[in-house]
């Protein structure tokens, strides 16, 4: 993380730019499209800097180092997942269970998955009793 914060002022001037999301006093969220096209401007052979200034993003205000890694993560998501791999998916994954029904296989699957840590954890509590005893019959 950087030690730079951003003032209440630099923080509305990004948030002013329609490629920025949002923007805290420590970092800055960029929109989906921005990425897309930050990722299609670079193959084209456009650096970090110049695809960022042309966006009207100012690298004084944002710092060169947040702009060289914010790429260098952006490049390497596509490659491992392709234009998937540039979207925001906090809010869809924030951890909160879905609301819909499960589907029979669904409900299948997540008990056989919880029989299988159930078992698991039976298997490490027998072989933690099995030490103990070990242990007391050394003494």
């Amino acid at each position: 993380m950087t030690k730079y914060y951003f003032t209440r002022e630099q923080q509305e001037q990004l948030k002013c730019n329609p490629n920025v999301q949002a923007v805290s006093e420590k970092a800055i969220t960029y929109t989906d499209a921005f990425k897309r096209h930050f990722i299609a401007e670079y193959e084209k052979g456009k650096v970090p800097r110049e695809i960022f200034e042309e966006a009207g993003l100012d690298i004084e205000l944002i710092g060169l180092e947040r702009v060289k890694s914010a790429g260098k993560r952006w490049r390497k998501a596509y490659h491992k997942s392709g234009v998937e791999g540039l979207q925001d998916t906090r809010k869809i994954n924030s951890g909160r269970s879905s609301e819909r029904e499960l589907s029979l296989e669904e409900k299948i699957a997540r008990l056989e998955a919880k029989n299988r840590l159930l078992e698991a954890e039976n298997e490490l509590l027998k072989k933690l009793d099995l030490l103990e005893r070990q242990m007391l019959k050394k003494k």
